[in-house]
């Protein structure tokens, strides 16, 4: 009756994964199978909680990191993600304090920041270094007229 129950709880935790598909509860699914094993030899169910609690958390610690670098190789980076590490001109100078700054990247007008607060002065060139909302921002790229 022990591994039935068990196959159960592993049959709901294969379904609750395959409906979320977050890599959450399919190690827990590993250990419901292993302790059902442990219940099919006999052994006591403290032996056989002990069993599941391990094998979910060794799967767990050990095998979900790989799993899931393994899943997002082939996902690409959005749109903004790709800006990171661009280099664009500024077109109206970048003054945190007035809450101004535009720079233009690959065609287009963005409300941009500086990343340390400096004032970057227009027709210079800067790097992205990361997205606020629907803002840029940015550092002054080397070898530009500040520098």
């Amino acid at each position: 009756m022990a591994q039935i129950i068990w196959l159960v709880i592993a049959a709901i935790m294969i379904v609750l994964e395959i409906i979320s598909l977050g890599l959450t509860t399919i190690w827990f699914a590993g250990g419901a199978l292993i302790a059902a094993l442990a219940a099919w030899l006999g052994a006591h169910w403290v032996i056989q909680i002990l069993v599941f609690a391990a094998v979910s958390l060794v799967l767990l610690i050990f095998t979900r990191p790989v799993a899931v670098k393994k899943m997002m190789k082939d996902i690409e980076k959005t749109n903004a993600e790709g800006l990171i590490g661009t280099v664009g001109l500024v077109t109206t100078t970048i003054d945190n304090r007035k809450s101004e700054g535009v720079v233009k990247l690959d065609g287009k007008e963005w409300w941009s920041r500086s990343a340390d607060d400096s004032v970057i002065e227009a027709g210079n060139q800067v790097v992205v270094k990361e997205i606020s909302g629907v803002k840029l921002i940015v550092e002054l790229a080397k070898n530009t007229k500040n520098d």
